[in-house]
């Protein structure tokens, strides 16, 4: 976001009163102060000082007992969850504590109010839509949310109620920080009853908005499935990065409508190209809007969420609305394409898309379920094989599981292989499994015509499709060269899925 559109109020000054002075004094003779991010205190250790560009020392002392019981006195009571806070602001005092339950170490997290950060989404937060706001821990969704509490309750003139846990969102104190502007604040004494206080929200007091940070449990989705049916409009955050991460999390999918197994006949599993069992959305989605925040500068933005759900799981493309603001201030949008079935990302037409030279594969793309990111590469190290671990399952080329999290994730499981990808499952969780697994699966082309033979046949099928063959099966293939045979499917306007488990997952080619 352009700096110009932005302002920040972080009440340092009151942060740094509650530190010890001999923890205080390095801090104010910083020029970078205004870029804190937290101060560390852990008893028996150096206090630190955590800034974007790294962690700094500030005494060489270590921390004792005294340190921390100054910071305990100068701050709020500390509920349940172990966070306090400092009245009137959003500085966040989080603790650590011993068997004992007494306090051994302090984080203190600098809270900033940043006005302007709504431009991006003005247009959705005053449409009325309910918009659910995803993203990685710390890149602004509850500074978006206290923003979008503002603007609704002062520009608007909406009723706007806040349901706030930990007092995340307007500040430590029985008066909330100005940050939320005319916007009321309904304070939760224990995280186990956010779901509660959202029903007393619509029933005691009227609200026209409700706005809630980070919802994760069951309870928390059923309440905001019960506001949303009353007609008030709902803006939260949940755990989760993108909407994948939401769909395949049985837990919050139901935000987004759910997902259950039907049963189709044959001839409509015909008509569809699918197995007879598939995924499908099993209620109309909480939200109308899902919004997955990247950066303060850039989005993605899901509208029409029923659809967009649908479309994902019969494993079709879908293209979000990608915005961004420019330097200037301006919000540009565009449409993204999406990965879908087989979950590709845009690739070259099959004529560009040619075998690598020498042979090779391109890294084959991982999606890891239940087992280690560093064990896989030291795993790919060892093997002498290029591979690329996604974080997201639509793009990826496999999945990578153990037996138990393979019993306890039968939605992913299931996602996955509805969407055209091998699910590969680890006898043991070992460093030598995943290798053997890894030779496997980037297996290197030894024939160089292999691929031209198989578009060969996906060309053919594609002609007897076009000239009225109901369906046409490829002959089974591996991930990369299937694939292929789906982009020459896109080329000829045709439509194509995976079916079957390795080594007999084949392609299948069918009317659009």
């Amino acid at each position: 976001m352009v700096a110009a559109d932005r302002r920040i109020q972080d009440d340092l000054d009151t942060l740094l009163e509650a530190l010890p002075p001999r923890v205080r004094r390095p801090l104010e003779e910083r020029d970078d102060l205004h870029d804190l991010l937290e101060v560390i205190l852990d008893l028996g250790r150096v206090s630190e000082a955590r800034f974007p560009a790294g962690d700094v020392p500030l005494d060489q002392r270590e921390v004792d007992a005294e340190d921390i019981e100054y910071v305990v006195a100068h701050v709020g009571e500390f509920g349940g969850d172990n966070r306090a806070g400092i009245p009137r602001t959003l500085h966040r005092i989080s603790a650590i504590r011993n068997r004992k339950d007494k306090i051994v170490g302090i984080t203190c997290r600098v809270g900033r109010a940043v006005y302007g950060t709504i431009k991006i989404i003005e247009d959705l937060v005053s449409s009325g839509m309910s918009i659910l706001l995803l993203g990685r821990p710390g890149v602004g969704k509850t500074t978006l949310l206290r923003e979008v509490a503002r603007v609704l309750a002062d520009s608007a003139r909406k009723r706007v109620v806040i349901v706030d846990t930990s007092n995340e969102i307007a500040g430590d104190g029985d008066i909330p920080h100005p940050a939320i502007g005319h916007a009321r604040r309904m304070q939760v004494s224990t995280p186990t009853r956010q779901h509660s206080v959202m029903i007393e929200a619509v029933e005691n007091h009227m609200p026209e908005v409700i706005i809630i940070d980070e919802m994760g449990t069951e309870l928390e989705a059923v309440a905001a499935r019960t506001i949303a049916e009353r007609g008030v409009q709902l803006i939260a955050t949940a755990h989760g990065n993108t909407l994948d991460n939401l769909i395949v999390n049985p837990t919050l999918s139901d935000l987004v409508g759910g997902v259950q197994s039907a049963t189709l006949g044959d001839e409509e599993a015909r008509r569809r190209g699918t197995q007879k069992t598939v995924l499908e959305r099993k209620a109309p989605p909480t939200f109308d809007v899902v919004v997955e925040i990247q950066s303060w500068e850039r989005v993605a933005v899901h509208q029409d969420i029923a659809q967009v759900v649908d479309s994902w799981l019969r494993g079709y493309r879908i293209a979000p609305e990608s915005r961004w603001l420019s330097e200037a201030g301006e919000v540009k949008k565009a449409l993204e394409v999406g990965p879908g079935r087989d979950a590709r990302p845009p690739r070259p037409a099959p004529e560009a898309a040619q075998a690598p030279a020498g042979g090779n594969a391109p890294p084959t793309r991982v999606f890891l379920f239940g087992v280690g990111r560093e064990k896989v590469e030291q795993a790919a190290d060892s093997a002498g094989v290029s591979v690329e671990v996604a974080n997201e399952l639509r793009a990826a080329d496999v999945v990578l599981t153990t037996k138990t999290h393979y019993r306890r994730g039968s939605q992913l499981v299931r996602a996955a292989e509805r969407a055209g990808k091998p699910v590969y499952v680890l006898r043991k969780n070992t460093t030598h499994q995943i290798e053997e697994f890894l030779k496997t699966a980037t297996k290197p082309r030894e024939d160089g015509g292999e691929v031209e033979e198989a578009l060969h046949e996906a060309r053919i099928a594609a002609e007897q499709v076009l000239n009225g063959l109901q369906t046409a099966e490829l002959a089974p293939q591996r991930s990369y060269i299937r694939r292929l045979q789906h982009l020459l499917a896109e080329r000829y306007s045709v439509a194509s899925t995976s079916t079957g488990r390795d080594p007999n997952r084949h392609v299948t080619y069918y009317k659009a």
